[in-house]
């Protein structure tokens, strides 16, 4: 949730990411309401993106309000087939802007906002496909809309981090709930108390992203995955995902049970569909040689 103005974030960029700064606020030309995101269907593919590098896309009311139209919007179009979350500029996120911290009119008020717009409730229940494109700064809020969707592919400049605790807060876009989620216990607890940084690497050993490929790649490989993922008729995405976050949420007899009841749900669909497999999405990959 930290607006990353701070000294560690004012240290040269390197040249590549000015490149990528540059395209990224001419590729997306679709913005959504203020502005601060992007939105534009690439062959079925919902690309959003976050849409204030000059404040590293730490995310304001505005953002919030046009992250969510644009959700909404992935969620009513039953021919967008999947969904990539990027950055423009040097950053994926640097989560909540902290220049609008405490001037809510009131704690109420506050919360009646986010009742209202559950934005991050949206993102984590989309019935697609989600995948994170993360490069650059990805901290606080900006980890956790991170952790929100279904995979993370991160650019080997990656940089990420949980601050909150050492301003005096827990994680609020419920990275306390996904990180152990997604990581394990002991990672999750790490990185919530003790707001250390760690770079793509160690993102990608301790299973908070599935890839690392090099920053000028990290568009083209997101691009593949969302379209193969995409290539599955929504509706068994939307099944599978049912079963893991439910079943997250229950023992062990009743998720087992719980699965049974999606299988069945899921052939049924299939049948009627005439669905037939693509066996391509399921070969493994093959393991470069090490050197």
């Amino acid at each position: 949730m930290l607006n990353m103005s701070s000294h560690l974030l004012n240290q040269a960029v390197p040249q590549s990411l000015k490149k990528r700064a540059d395209r990224n606020q001419t590729a997306h030309p679709g913005s959504v309401g203020n502005g601060t995101v992007l939105f534009e269907n690439r062959d079925r593919i919902a690309w959003v993106t976050l849409n204030r590098p000059d404040r590293l896309n730490a995310y304001n009311v505005a953002m919030r309000d046009d992250l969510f139209a644009a959700l909404n919007r992935v969620q009513a179009d039953p021919g967008v087939r999947a969904m990539v979350l990027a950055g423009a500029g040097k950053a994926f996120s640097t989560g909540g802007d902290v220049t609008e911290f405490g001037q809510a009119p009131s704690p109420t008020a506050a919360r009646w906002i986010r009742f209202r717009r559950d934005v991050w409730g949206r993102l984590r229940s989309l019935p697609i496909p989600t995948v994170a494109a993360v490069h650059g700064f990805t901290v606080g809020g900006g980890l956790e809309m991170a952790l929100l969707c279904d995979v993370a592919i991160a650019a080997d400049d990656a940089r990420f981090c949980l601050p909150e605790t050492s301003l005096g807060m827990i994680p609020g876009v419920a990275g306390t709930q996904t990180a152990p989620r997604r990581l394990g216990l002991g990672w999750a607890l790490d990185l919530n108390i003790t707001g250390r940084w760690i770079d793509a690497q160690q993102a990608l050993f301790i299973g908070l992203v599935a890839e690392v490929v090099p920053l000028r790649a990290l568009d083209r490989t997101v691009h593949a995955l969302a379209t193969a993922l995409g290539r599955r008729p929504r509706e068994h995405a939307a099944i599978a995902k049912l079963a893991v976050w439910e079943g997250l949420n229950s023992s062990l007899s009743d998720g087992l049970e719980l699965e049974q009841r999606l299988a069945l749900r899921m052939d049924r669909f299939s049948a009627a569909a005439g669905f037939s497999p693509d066996t391509a999405l399921i070969r493994p990959r093959r393991r470069k040689n090490s050197p």
